[in-house]
């Protein structure tokens, strides 16, 4: 382990003995709000204190067994010890790695919109008819990826294409978080930028191989609770008659609902829900995210020019990936990942892009760690 990550765990033991002071003062519990942050980080430090620990013993175990095998190869009466110090050697070693490799992930400061829901909005670009298909493709990969997750998927607006796929459409994916906490925001939210097809059309009566485009914003559902506060007065809200399929009722009443924030222009919609009350709900939650977004976007692209992250911005400007049908390969450009498996892909089997980029992005963050403890 880098020495500057066990000055990192130093400080986290320091720190969870002053948790333990903390909790047992009397007038903690008097303020809820406060009691209940500090039982959280107290539960997080207390999993990191207790791997650091299993740790230390694993490398006095090790430093042991090397001194055992020394004395077993100079002493003839102790040679049958050999083989048994051999293995223990064997053994912590590996878990060494083991723990290791995971509190270096405990470490990686986590972003508190990683648990979170995400609204995923996809638009077709350029390519024309060939990227509203495209753009229904990569609906139905998120959605089979969910639904391997076991999330749950909502759709919040569309506009169908006439051939098929869509012009636009924009999901909500909710799902419990995993043992590290990331949740669906967490494990999409590289999925952010340019995604570009390469195949042979099914209208292409000679065989010519085009290539369309797509644009992928992933954009964690706000906090209610610290949710940023929009004047209504900005506001402008319409009420239509929402198109496309859903029965009498979607067709007979003005239950779709377009709200539009005057001073930035951005403009959310939802026409999937059977009142007009839940629409506007909805339409408002993705409102507030755009609008998060465009804030966290121009930061990003700030903090992007000085740091030159391999993830980048996430900016939908941004060409991240190519999917090439004829070769069966999906190429991820900020990585360098190619893997030659895209029809599983197709079917929502994301995991090892997903695992991907979390990596390279931990590498940046602990490169970033070091950086910043160096200079401190």
């Amino acid at each position: 382990m880098k020495p500057f990550l066990r000055h990192i765990l130093d400080r986290q033991l320091l720190r969870l003995h002053e948790l333990d002071a903390l909790l047992s003062a009397s007038d903690v519990v008097s303020d809820l709000d406060r009691f209940r942050a500090l039982t959280r980080e107290h539960a997080e430090s207390s999993v990191v204190a207790e791997q650091y620990h299993r740790l230390t013993r694993r490398e006095a175990d090790l430093a042991g067994a090397q001194t055992l095998l020394a004395e077993a190869k100079n002493d003839p009466d102790m040679a049958d010890m050999t083989e048994m110090a051999e293995e223990e050697i064997k053994a912590a070693k590996g878990d060494i790695v083991q723990i290791d490799d995971a509190l270096q992930l405990m470490l990686i400061p986590k972003d508190p919109d990683d648990q979170r829901a995400a609204f995923i909005e996809i638009r077709a670009g350029t390519g024309g008819d060939e990227s509203a298909l495209f753009a229904g493709d990569l609906f139905r990969l998120y959605s089979r990826f969910a639904e391997r997750k076991r999330w749950q998927v909502e759709i919040i607006s569309e506009s169908p294409s006439e051939l098929g796929g869509y012009k636009e459409v924009v999901l909500r994916i909710d799902g419990a978080p995993d043992g590290m906490g990331v949740g669906v925001y967490g494990k999409l939210r590289f999925e952010s930028g340019g995604h570009r097809v390469q195949r042979v059309p099914a209208t292409e009566t000679q065989g010519r191989i085009h290539t369309s485009a797509c644009t992928v914003a992933v954009l964690p559902e706000p906090d209610e609770a610290v949710a940023i506060q929009i004047n209504p007065a900005d506001l402008r809200i319409d009420t239509y008659r929402a198109s496309g399929a859903g029965g009498q009722h979607i067709n007979k009443t003005d239950s779709a609902v377009r709200i539009t924030h005057l001073p930035t222009g951005i403009v959310a919609e939802c026409q999937e829900g059977r009142s007009q009350h839940s629409n506007k709900a909805q339409a408002f939650k993705v409102l507030t995210a755009r609008i998060i977004e465009k804030d966290r976007s121009a930061q990003a692209a700030k903090d992007a020019a000085t740091r030159k992250g391999l993830i980048g911005s996430g900016d939908r400007s941004d060409r991240i990936r190519t999917y090439n049908f004829p070769q069966g390969r999906l190429t991820d450009h900020r990585i360098n990942l190619t893997l030659y498996k895209l029809l599983s892909i197709m079917e929502g089997d994301l995991d090892d892009v997903v695992v991907a980029l979390q990596v390279a992005r931990g590498a940046e963050q602990l490169t970033e760690l070091e950086t910043a403890n160096n200079a401190g």
